[in-house]
């Protein structure tokens, strides 16, 4: 099972919800941060957990005047499934390859002044996906605690790295600085 369709199934677990639920509960929870599941992939997804009969679909009358909705609910054994794949996440650490890590690798090769360019434009992103998270995060309080704890995680990845790109970006410029004293 993809994580996109974990994370489909994940939401229909928490309760029966119709595609454009599906749509907003991804977007106001910032799920798109890590997990690839795009706007046009929703419906499809939902088929395809259909079609695994790990859902099922009924149409329901919308409140008020608007048109019957396609609303979906987990079956008994997308019940077992989704506990299954969701405890297979969480049991092991995984380790994905990441770009950044290739830039460290290369920089003696790089410019200093460059390189601390791109450095501070990283913790520049970084900083602003911190304020995202934070504002989502208030939006939406109070919260279940499995999404605060989401939301908690993904906080403290960015700190982190935030925490680590402030004291590599000085211990760079320190030696850019030493560097530059013994060109003199």
């Amino acid at each position: 099972m993809t994580n996109a369709e974990l994370a489909i199934l994940s939401l229909v677990v928490e309760q029966p919800r119709h595609g454009y639920e599906i749509e907003q509960v991804i977007e106001a929870r910032g799920m798109r941060d890590w997990t690839e599941v795009g706007f046009s992939s929703i419906y499809y997804l939902l088929n395809k957990l259909e079609d695994k009969g790990l859902v099922i679909s009924q149409l329901e009358q919308a409140a008020g005047r608007g048109p019957a909705r396609k609303v979906y609910y987990v079956t008994e054994q997308g019940r077992e499934v989704w506990a299954e794949q969701s405890l297979e996440t969480l049991k092991d650490p995984v380790q994905q390859p990441t770009p950044f890590l290739l830039g460290l690798s290369v920089l003696p090769a790089l410019d200093a002044g460059i390189t601390l360019q791109a450095l501070n434009r990283n913790l520049s992103q970084l900083e602003q996906r911190r304020a995202q998270i934070l504002k989502r995060l208030e939006e939406q309080r109070p919260l279940p605690p499995h999404v605060e704890a989401m939301f908690s995680y993904s906080l403290t990845l960015v700190e982190a790295e935030i925490g680590w790109l402030n004291t590599f970006i000085n211990q760079q410029e320190k030696q850019d600085q030493k560097g530059g004293e013994n060109a003199d």
